[in-house]
């Protein structure tokens, strides 16, 4: 490579909460679907689309393990290959009804649509042969990507409130993505990017006394992993960018109450998030992981609210829908238009925007670039970490823009595309830092995962992993129906833990479903843990109880083999 400036990685995050058995639309099943028709599908499309091409995306993806487990679960594939039926019935109903109203152009969007969903379904039957996590898992063997781990049901680490959850939620996680994907995963996506060093830690809600916890770094040493992934106020100081506030108004109302309260770091100049560093707590600290950090200036390109790409008046608008079938017909017209100023989808407006846009990303991350290795003297690493269902659900030409960039920086002489795992391995760290406690949220804490709105979750959580301590010990070389029944409480004490329940109710996207799975997954694992004590006692199951047991296990089957033994 001549006159190399450095290299650069995609960081994608795929994630979605336990929905299989759990409700279809508006919430459940549905959101799985939609994700897969509009993000997971399109994405292996482009992967494997630049690898035919022989350039190699090396694209840095993290699949949480819970979202695996429902994309190779059967019962998935069925319901998705009636959804996306129904996706196809839909957009030939709606062509049949614009002709029948003389509405021609309305007609070719819907006939774009019919030729869209059928190239989507070809490409999973015949190409892929249904197995979506197979084709991701191929595409890492070939070098083409890197697949990382997550938490197991994407807990929030830092207001766990034993450390023997987060053991547990990231041995979870590395043996769900052994069974996958047939290897050890080198890195990890901190859920929400929340990071909570050493220090005496007390919970935030309820009785505790204050004690020393490791921190999480300390944690991933033990298990193997190399590093994580973080944000740049984290990492430097300043501002946090935030993520998710210009999506939801609930955010936005409920920021306006913390943001007041909310500290900013002055900057520390010395550091930067085109370098990787060793976390280490404290000092002479020999458990250590690596942490890389979200770029800024190439994010806001993308996540900006004012100069956003996905804001482009020409793309797809995502919040106006056309019933029967709620397929998307109109464009965004321009920033903050209405439902009803906006204008009729383009599509062949888009390519020309798309080209640009690539351009401008390439050119920024290139500058980027040219500034480290002038200041350093070195070739520095641009991290440009997403959620994945940014590309293709919030944003649907997403996928087309990741490609046009990826296809961009591949052929430029003077950028790498380098995976995460593979920059640590050619140009390890030389320096070791302390990180705050923080995430990626608004505000840079704990705020959109503890607030008044969500209080009330934790100590259901607290009292949860208490028994599960209990109960783990009871199951210790006993009958086979107790350990059953630890075993499947162990999966609703996961399920319980997702973050995405605290989140949902803030955001109010789907406050009513998120309050009621987190209750109910409540409610199912003290019940277990009540069953494992009477077991203990000499008791045996009712039938009733066996009953519910088997529901239990028919309904949240994630996991099949259990890391219960890291519970500890």
């Amino acid at each position: 490579m001549s006159n190399p400036l450095g290299s650069f990685s995609f960081v994608l995050h795929s994630h979605l909460p336990y929905v299989l058995s759990h409700g279809q639309w508006p919430h459940g099943t549905d959101w799985l679907h939609e994700a897969t028709l509009g993000c997971y599908l399109p994405l292996l499309k482009v992967l494997r689309s630049l690898a035919a091409r022989g350039l190699t995306p090396q694209v840095t993806l993290g699949i949480t393990p819970v979202l695996a487990e429902q994309l190779a679960d059967s019962s998935f594939h069925d319901e998705f290959a009636a959804y996306l039926k129904n996706r196809l019935a839909f957009a030939e109903q709606n062509e049949r009804d614009f002709i029948d109203l003389g509405q021609k152009d309305m007609a070719s969007l819907a006939r774009f649509w019919l030729d869209h969903y059928g190239d989507l379904s070809t490409f999973y039957y015949d190409e892929l042969g249904r197995d979506i996590i197979g084709a991701f898992a191929r595409l890492q063997q070939e070098g083409q990507i890197e697949i990382i781990t997550c938490g197991a049901t994407h807990g929030y680490f830092p207001l766990l409130s034993k450390d023997a959850s987060i053991r547990f939620q990231v041995a979870q996680g590395i043996m769900t993505y052994r069974r996958h994907f047939g290897r050890e995963p080198k890195g990890i996506w901190l859920p929400e990017c929340a990071y909570r060093p050493s220090y005496e830690w007390s919970p935030p809600v309820g009785p505790g006394e204050p004690r020393l916890r490791p921190g999480v770094e300390e944690i991933l040493h033990q298990y193997g992993i190399d590093y994580f992934i973080t944000d740049s106020h984290m990492l430097k100081g300043g501002k946090a960018i935030g993520t998710y506030l210009d999506r939801f108004a609930a955010l936005k109302r409920l920021w306006a109450r913390y943001e007041a309260g909310a500290k900013v770091r002055e900057e520390e100049a010395e550091r930067s998030t085109l370098e990787s560093y060793w976390v280490a707590s404290r000092p002479d600290q020999e458990e250590v992981s690596a942490v890389f950090t979200r770029d800024p200036e190439t994010a806001l390109t993308v996540w900006s609210a004012e100069v956003g790409y996905p804001g482009d008046g020409w793309y797809l608008d995502f919040h106006k829908k056309h019933f029967p079938g709620g397929l998307k017909f109109w464009r965004v017209t321009r920033a903050k238009s209405d439902l009803a100023e906006k204008q009729p989808y383009q599509p062949e407006m888009v390519e020309a925007r798309l080209e640009e846009n690539a351009a401008h990303f390439v050119s920024v991350a290139k500058s980027r670039l040219a500034e480290h290795q002038k200041a350093t003297g070195m070739a520095g690493h641009l991290t440009a970490p997403f959620d994945t269902e940014l590309f293709g659900h919030w944003w649907f030409e997403g996928p087309r823009f990741l490609e046009k960039v990826l296809t961009r920086l591949a052929q430029d002489p003077q950028v790498e595309l380098k995976t995460c795992g593979a920059r640590l391995a050619q140009a390890p760290p030389r320096t070791v830092i302390s990180l705050p406690e923080g995430s990626w949220g608004q505000g840079g804490f704990h705020w959109i995962w503890f607030n008044e709105d969500t209080q009330w979750t934790w100590p259901h959580v607290y009292e949860c992993e208490a028994l599960m301590a209990e109960i783990k010990q009871l199951a210790e070389g006993t009958p086979d129906d107790l350990k059953e029944v630890v075993r499947q409480a162990a999966r609703e004490l996961l399920l319980l833990q997702a973050s995405d329940w605290q989140f949902l109710i803030s955001t109010w996207s789907a406050r009513d479903y998120a309050e009621i799975r987190f209750s109910q997954h409540v409610a199912d694992f003290k019940r277990l843990a009540g069953l494992a004590r009477r077991l203990a006692a000499g008791h045996s199951l009712e039938p009733g109880d066996r009953n519910f047991l088997d529901k239990c296990r028919l309904r949240d089957r994630l996991f099949p083999q259990l890391a219960l033994a890291d519970f500890k």
